[in-house]
């Protein structure tokens, strides 16, 4: 018996959807992309000729042959277009940053379960080579007990561009765009922080929203240093992890974005192949490399698929999603008032994560 195909639509079709959503989602036997929803549709039909286009996101949350709606619209849209598409009976896989606050997440959350629906957030970083690369070395305890880990994601965009995430609407800013990215995989290596600390800035000459952060968590002895700039023309070291053995850098990040960007499909040779070797120091004077595990963010969709299908968990449970916005809000908070504050999750969803 053929695998059923799943039928999905994308909500918006601005950079995310046209480099990363319906790329993989062409790519993969187990997806058919069957419409997207754009206020452009000359431009869809153009490199989408099959699909359907909607003018109006209700069109197709009503349409009885999609069976997954992917949200990739502006950050403040997020919450009220999940609801109604969760509302309808549709599936929803929703960009992240998952809502504009934690109240808003846990709304969704609650809609998804009142309608028996899947609830996924594209976390797709936790299939990044340098991510996976990092966690099996910490996993193989190479380095020993971990006490300082530094995560960064830093670009040179010295020019504060016309777009909204740069703009002054909520959810604009390197707190909600990158910030959501570098939590994640903090959260998938060392769980639930005790305690948050962040500093967050408007650095360019007419920034309108935050383009600088750095956010720290607490764990015991050990702490998780995680940060973002736009002004760093010389880029920065992805990973910088000690241990009470021995220090790991991975100098360069994942290559799938770029890769995305230069036209290369989903899939093909050398697809997310990262030739930055993982460095491993057990002394001060010497250290070896080892190879960088292979990328592929097409995994999200896969084991999403197979969910949907019934023979799989959700890749992003809910309650994971929900912590990473628990980390955002704590820090905005403790950037505003100086001072480092409790995760604010319930014991419940505590247990649950």
């Amino acid at each position: 018996m053929a695998a059923r195909i799943t039928q999905a639509a994308l909500v918006g079709y601005g950079y995310v959807s046209r480099v990363f959503h319906a790329p993989f989602i062409d790519s993969l036997p187990e997806w058919n992309l069957y419409g997207i929803v754009s206020s452009r549709a000359d431009e869809v039909r153009a490199d989408h000729p099959d699909c359907r286009v909607y003018d109006d996101p209700q069109a197709a949350f009503t349409d009885p042959a999609i069976d997954l709606v992917v949200i990739a619209t502006p950050n403040d849209t997020h919450f009220p277009l999940a609801c109604a598409a969760l509302a309808a009976g549709k599936h929803v896989l929703l960009e992240k940053p998952f809502a504009l606050s934690l109240d808003e997440a846990r709304q969704i959350i609650a809609t998804a379960e009142h309608h028996g629906r899947e609830l996924c957030v594209f976390h797709n970083r936790r299939w990044d080579s340098d991510f996976l690369t990092i966690r099996a070395a910490l996993a193989q305890g190479v380095i020993g007990q971990v006490r300082h880990f530094e995560s960064t994601i830093d670009r040179f965009r010295p020019q504060v561009r016309d777009r909204w995430r740069e703009g002054k609407g909520a959810g604009a800013g390197v707190l909600f765009d990158i910030g959501p990215h570098l939590v994640d995989q903090a959260l998938q290596i060392f769980g639930l922080p005790e305690q948050v600390q962040a500093s967050i800035a408007l650095q360019r000459d007419g920034a309108l929203s935050d383009d600088w952060a750095h956010i720290i968590l607490e764990y015991g002895p050990t702490r998780v240093i995680l940060h973002t700039g736009s002004l760093a023309a010389g880029g920065a070291v992805r990973f910088r992890v000690h241990g009470t053995g021995g220090t790991l850098i991975k100098t360069l990040g994942d290559p799938q974005e770029g890769q995305l960007r230069a036209g290369m499909k989903p899939g093909e040779k050398d697809w997310g192949q990262d030739p930055d070797r993982l460095q491993i120091h057990t002394d001060e004077t010497s250290f070896h490399e080892t190879d960088a595990l292979p990328g592929d963010q097409r995994e999200l969709y896969r084991r999403l698929a197979r969910a949907l299908s019934g023979e799989g968990a959700n890749p992003i449970r809910p309650v994971e999603a929900l912590a990473v916005m628990a980390v955002i809000e704590a820090a905005a908070q403790s950037a505003r008032e100086k001072r480092a504050v409790p995760l604010p999750l319930t014991e419940e969803e505590k247990a649950a994560y």
